[in-house]
């Protein structure tokens, strides 16, 4: 249902990793990986190609989930794995962006971990099976 949705006009995009340390200032391969994350400035959405795997339904969830983030406080979100497999966000702005909402983006975010925990935290699992190699 992509018309009920404002997000319709973000794209999916591959991008290369030296696009993707613009926006998170990180290397995806060094200490964190990054899932997915939203570009409100180029209306773009990321899924790392690593987790094509993972369910059609729970990459459309992400995909959602960050686009009407971006779109309500806008910014650039990314949710990235720590090295213990904790799931995080991570927000940044362009310089002096008077459109951003910082308050906005903490209770959106806090507002995210409360609804969509289940989801955060099978994603937790499914990382730290599948990519750290832990037992359950």
């Amino acid at each position: 249902m992509p018309g009920k949705y404002r997000c319709a006009e973000f794209t999916d995009m591959r991008i290369s990793i030296n696009e993707l340390e613009k926006w998170s200032n990180k290397n995806m391969y060094e200490e964190k990986v990054v899932l997915c994350g939203a570009n409100s400035y180029e209306k773009k959405y990321y899924l790392n190609p690593d987790f094509e795997a993972l369910p059609q339904e729970i990459q459309d969830e992400l995909k959602i989930l960050c686009v009407l983030y971006t779109e309500d406080v806008g910014g650039i979100l990314t949710l990235v794995f720590e090295e213990d497999g904790t799931l995080c966000f991570e927000v940044t702005t362009e310089d002096f962006d008077p459109m951003f909402d910082e308050i906005g983006s903490k209770l959106k975010i806090k507002e995210i971990q409360q609804t969509k925990e289940e989801l955060l935290r099978s994603l937790e699992l499914y990382y730290k099976v599948f990519f750290l190699g832990e037992e359950i």
